[in-house]
C-alpha cells in the first residue's frame, strides 16, 4: 500500500515543537556564525564559511538565507544589546567639553566594534530596507546625543553643531581607520585635535 499526502499521519505537536526548536536552534547558530566572521573581518561571509562555522549543511543554511531581512535584525540585536551599557553609562563630568571627551572614549570603542557591520552593512543596504532603516537611525542617534550634551548657545552658534556631529561620527572614524590607514590611537588623537581646534574656535566667538 502507498500512501499519498493526505493519507500520511499528520505530525504531533510534539513532533511540530521538535522541528521548531530544532529551527530556531539552527538559526541562532547562524546569526552567531555571521556575527563571529564579519566581527573578524569577513564583512561578506559566503554560505559555505557560515554553514562551516556554525557546524551546519549548507542545505540548512540557505533555507535560513531565505529570509535574510529577519537575520539583518538579529545580528543588530546582539551587537545592540552587547553596546548597551555602555552606551547608556553616564557621564562623570557636569562641565559639556569634558563630556565630549568622555564621548570621543565612548565612540571610538563602540565604532571599533561596529565598524566591520557597518562595512557588511553597506554593503548589502541598497537591496535591505532594514539596513538603509537603522544605518539612517543611527546618524540620528548619534545626534541626538550631542544634543543633549550641546548647550542651547552653543547649538546656535551657526555651523557648530554640524561640524561636531561630523567630527565625532561613524563615517569620519571609518574614513581615518580605513581610508587613511591611521591606527586606533593615531585615528582618536586626530580627532582629539580637531575636536579641540573647533571647541577653542567656538570659545573665540563667545
Amino acid at each position: 500500500m502507498i500512501l499519498t499526502r493526505s493519507d500520511a499521519p499528520a505530525a504531533t505537536e510534539e513532533e511540530l515543537d521538535g522541528r521548531r526548536q530544532r529551527s530556531e536552534t539552527s538559526r541562532r547558530r547562524i546569526v552567531q556564525a555571521m556575527l563571529a566572521l564579519i566581527g573578524a573581518g569577513d564583512v561578506a561571509p559566503n554560505a559555505e564559511s557560515i554553514a562551516a562555522r556554525a557546524g551546519l549543511g549548507l542545505r540548512t543554511v540557505f533555507r535560513h538565507f531565505e529570509n535574510m531581512e529577519s537575520l539583518y535584525r538579529e545580528i543588530n540585536a546582539a551587537v545592540t544589546a552587547e553596546l548597551q551599557p555602555l552606551v547608556k553609562e553616564p557621564f562623570r563630568n557636569a562641565d559639556w567639553r569634558a563630556q565630549l571627551s568622555e564621548l570621543l572614549d565612548r565612540r571610538v570603542r563602540i565604532f571599533e566594534r561596529i565598524m566591520p557591520f557597518k562595512v557588511a552593512g553597506d554593503i548589502h543596504r541598497h537591496r535591505s530596507p532594514f539596513i538603509a532603516r537603522k544605518s539612517v537611525e543611527l546618524a540620528r542617534d548619534q545626534r541626538a546625543v550631542l544634543v543633549r550634551i550641546v548647550p542651547r548657545e552653543a547649538r546656535a552658534d551657526s555651523g557648530f553643531l554640524e561640524a561636531l556631529d561630523l567630527l565625532l561620527s561613524l563615517d569620519t572614524w571609518l574614513r581615518l581607520r580605513r581610508e587613511q590607514k591611521l591606527s586606533v590611537a593615531r585615528a582618536r588623537r586626530t580627532v582629539e585635535i580637531m575636536l579641540a581646534a573647533l571647541l577653542n574656535a567656538r570659545r573665540a566667538r563667545s
